[in-house]
């Protein structure tokens, strides 16, 4: 099962490489990374549990402010911008260059659907 779940996360990184997409990981809300496929491009701190931890607590401090349930969040750095969807208990995150068309990676949120709900049901077990 994690070996045909991390194929399928490689074969959508290989697919969205051209695009500037360069890391994707699935965590649990503490960060902890349960899938994670990277490129070599991809800053060596950046999929370290304590830097996607932190996006998790971003989640869930949006989610106190009383505006409903947060989804999404983009983040642009300088040279790097991050993508989190929130799919309770589960994070998955994108690592893309910046200048990536932010637009076309959100639409990976339907094509890793089926894969982070097989994996959550799994968490939730």
């Amino acid at each position: 099962m994690i070996e045909d779940a991390t194929s399928y996360m490689q074969s959508v990184l290989e697919s969205y490489r051209k695009d500037g997409l360069h890391a994707i990981a699935v965590t649990d809300r503490d960060g902890v990374p349960l899938l994670k496929v990277a490129d070599a491009e991809i800053p060596e701190h950046a999929l370290r549990q304590n830097f996607l931890s932190t996006f998790g607590m971003a989640t869930d401090q949006a989610n106190k402010l009383g505006i409903g349930k947060n989804k999404l969040m983009v983040f642009a750095y300088s040279n790097i911008q991050i993508i989190l969807f929130n799919k309770h208990p589960l994070l998955v995150t994108l690592i893309a260059s910046v200048n990536a068309n932010t637009g076309l990676l959100l639409k990976l949120e339907e094509q890793l659907h089926s894969l982070v709900s097989c994996i959550s049901s799994l968490v939730d077990a």
